[in-house]
């Protein structure tokens, strides 16, 4: 081994045998630990993780049949199915040591041993190990991709001056490995721009991550993002690669940038700067290669002028900025995407519903959209979950008031029946001319509004 590598932890209830082990390893690997109780073994890979187990074959309880030996491989491959294990046995028990590979040990050294046999013994052992944890983040790079494609997705609607802006931006930035920050209310479709200019980028046949930084708890974001090794906390229980680990190759989307605190943009800054992460618990770096695409709903520059987020960290991420005009800024674009949405759900449900009428377009042209498409989306959906015909009308949209765009009524004059008179010649062209939509908003009974109409010439 030309250098140290790996942790081993060598269980044998003869000193000597640990002593001569400790010697001869302690020159090519990272650490050795020795143990000449078998029943520690449990509280020793709790407190750290191994990448070799040399194990005894025969302890002093039965010191013949090599059981002994077995029950404690099938103990550690259940604390850690990953687990290597490589026995040190009696020239006379290599045939007890065949058997023991086939029940899950990885190889066996036989006493006494050949110091250069040993040394390529467990070399292969560690390099072994190096796999499994290798296949372990790929199985967790594949499940991503796996709920990634699961996941629906819908591309960018819009005519828009102001998507067309966007668009134009994604197609030049997209092929580039740019660090992009995409800013832009909740409900804009921030996601949406991250996997288009993943999709549309050389890195498009790898896995494209996302991370919540505004879900994730402080005490949370290192072993989330940079991973860790088992025993690192109380509930680390095995090894895990983190989100940075996880993308390297492809894409990772760190939304809601604007939420972390101080200390975690540092280390954030840091991992970004190195292009290295180290998992909890641990003390090697491991390289990544991510292309980096944040986002956030605040109003970072601000931020940065009043010392809420660094300017280092945000020079290092915003390479390009994109921003996403909220709804009420591209209304041109709601009846495209209403009826996208429309088509969408009508499949979804199973609803013959064909269209909106021109009465429901208007009213959702007048809503001025605080959740943005999000809004829109779901708003669609409730009215085709609802519909019983075929055309989507005005009264299918129950709209939040706090969305209703304000156009206060000037008062010209402070007579109350000029005032009245106003007001439900408002109402009534809001609901062009239908009197029992203007009666119910008004409060009044048809009778009572063709009084009132009657009265005022309306």
């Amino acid at each position: 081994m030309e250098k140290k590598q790996g942790k081993v932890l060598a269980i044998d209830d003869n000193e000597d045998i640990l002593f001569a082990l400790k010697l001869l390893l302690k020159n090519h690997v990272e650490q050795v630990t020795t143990e000449t109780s078998p029943d520690k073994i449990p509280q020793l890979m709790k407190d750290d993780t191994y990448d070799v187990i040399l194990l005894d074959m025969n302890f002093t309880k039965d010191a013949i049949s090599g059981q002994e030996g077995f029950d404690w491989l099938n103990k550690i491959l259940e604390i850690d199915p990953d687990a290597v294990v490589v026995f040190i046995t009696a020239y006379g028990d290599a045939e007890k040591a065949v058997k023991a590979i086939k029940a899950g040990a990885t190889d066996f050294v036989l006493k006494p041993w050949q110091n250069e046999k040993l040394l390529a013994t467990i070399s292969s052992a560690i390099k072994l190990r190096q796999s499994k944890r290798e296949a372990g983040t790929l199985k967790e790079r594949q499940k991503e991709i796996s709920d990634i494609q699961d996941r629906p997705f819908h591309e960018f609607i819009g005519e828009s001056p102001e998507m067309k802006e966007v668009f134009k931006t994604i197609n030049k930035v997209a092929q580039t490995d740019a660090n992009v920050l995409i800013l832009g209310e909740n409900g804009t479709g921030k996601e949406l721009v991250a996997r288009a200019l993943h999709r549309n980028s050389n890195r498009q046949d790898e896995v494209f991550v996302t991370v919540d930084l505004g879900s994730i708890h402080e005490n949370l974001f290192e072993s989330e993002l940079f991973g860790h090794v088992k025993g690192s906390f109380t509930d680390a229980k095995k090894d895990k690669a983190g989100r940075f680990e996880v993308a390297s190759g492809g894409t990772l989307f760190l939304d809601e940038i604007g939420n972390l605190t101080l200390p975690l943009q540092a280390k954030l800054l840091t991992a970004i700067e190195r292009k290295e992460v180290t998992r909890l618990g641990s003390n090697q770096s491991r390289t990544i290669d991510v292309r980096l695409i944040c986002a956030t709903n605040n109003d970072i520059h601000k931020m940065v002028a009043n010392e809420d987020f660094r300017q280092d960290l945000l020079y290092r991420v915003n390479t390009v900025e994109i921003h996403l005009p909220p709804l009420r800024e591209r209304t041109d674009d709601i009846p495209l995407l209403a009826d996208h949405f429309l088509k969408q759900y009508s499949k979804k449900y199973k609803k013959p519903i064909k269209k909106i009428s021109a009465e429901a377009i208007k009213k959702l042209n007048q809503h001025s959209w605080p959740g943005n498409v999000r809004e829109l989306q779901h708003a669609i959906e409730r009215a085709v979950i609802m519909c019983d015909s075929t055309t989507l009308e005005e009264d299918d949209f129950i709209l939040s008031s706090t969305g209703q765009k304000k156009e206060e009524i000037e008062l010209e004059s402070y007579d109350l029946e000029t005032i009245e008179k106003n007001v439900i010649r408002k109402v009534l062209k809001q609901n062009q001319g239908n009197v029992t939509k203007a009666a119910e908003q008004l409060g009044l009974t048809r009778t009572s509004l063709y009084r009132r109409m009657e009265k005022y010439d309306l």
